[in-house]
């Protein structure tokens, strides 16, 4: 029966079959688990409940973020919060390194709220972290999922200096919607970070895009086209997810069969890997992307 309140809150479209996620299980996600919870142990993986977190801890795969969890920007699309993040933790790059050790992480993606607040913009402690997991850790392979510290080589060179076997720095979105998904950015900014970063030597460069914000098919062939002229080497594909009601909405579930498409174009892009599919996610198969 129809009521006044059905008509004024109708029900949410339900989320397709394909978002549906299996419970994370096995032998290693147990494992770790118990260490997470035991020592206290910060992943995004958890924070985020990402929905690949049993699958990629199963390969010894795990995503930890530093510099706080309060960013200077705004994203339309991120669940962190805004606002004046915290003093800078200077034992941070130990304490990550000393997680990495305790859970036998074989490949670590790290990554970072944005810090435009800072002078180095976190570049410094990004640096020591990686130095610290390679003290502590000498076989833990790694990726670095950078902000684009505002275009700014001389912190950029820091990441460059510490040569993570892959560097990754998002486009999260197509050209068009860049000023509102990614308020604070700049979509050339990004394209100028990924090919600075290749022009200097990362053997491996990596970035992503969600798709359900509005964009059309051929906007985002042009980011893979862009990106494939920036000389990118993996790129990954996802949809978006509303984190909460103030976030920006699903305008649309992308099909198994579109993500599909967008794969092969990709690899007929020259890509060394795509990954592309709904609960795709920027670390996603991230210790394949190393060779």
């Amino acid at each position: 029966m129809d009521t006044a309140i059905d008509n004024v809150f109708p029900p949410r479209e339900p989320k397709p079959k394909w978002l549906r996620v299996k419970l994370p299980t096995g032998k290693n996600y147990t494992e770790l688990r118990g260490l997470v919870d035991k020592y206290k142990l910060n992943t995004i993986c958890t924070s985020g409940s990402c929905p690949n977190m049993g699958e990629c801890w199963g390969e010894g795969t795990a995503t930890f973020m530093i510099l706080g969890n309060i960013c200077t920007r705004s994203c339309g699309f991120c669940g962190v919060k805004t606002g004046r993040p915290e003093t800078v933790d200077w034992d941070e790059p130990e304490k990550v390194a000393r997680s990495i050790k305790i859970m036998n992480i074989k490949h670590a993606v790290i990554t970072s709220v944005d810090r435009d607040d800072l002078k180095d913009m976190g570049s410094i402690i990004w640096a020591e972290t990686v130095k610290a997991i390679r003290r502590m850790n000498p076989n833990t392979t790694l990726e670095t999922l950078i902000p684009d510290f505002q275009g700014n080589t001389r912190n950029l060179d820091r990441i460059i200096e510490v040569a993570p076997e892959v560097v990754s720095h998002n486009m999260e979105t197509v050209k068009r919607l860049t000023r509102e998904v990614r308020i604070q950015a700049k979509y050339e900014k990004s394209l100028e970070v990924l090919r600075y970063l290749k022009e200097q030597g990362i053997k491996r460069t990596k970035s992503g895009i969600m798709l359900g914000l509005g964009e059309t098919e051929e906007e985002v062939i042009q980011v893979l086209d862009d990106l494939a002229d920036a000389k990118v080497d993996i790129v990954t594909i996802g949809q978006y997810l509303q984190p909460s009601k103030k976030h920006l909405p699903v305008k649309e579930y992308i099909t198994p069969e579109q993500f599909a498409k967008y794969q092969q174009i990709g690899k007929e892009l020259g890509f060394r890997h795509v990954e592309s599919g709904a609960l795709v996610r920027s670390s996603y198969h991230a210790e394949k992307h190393i060779h």
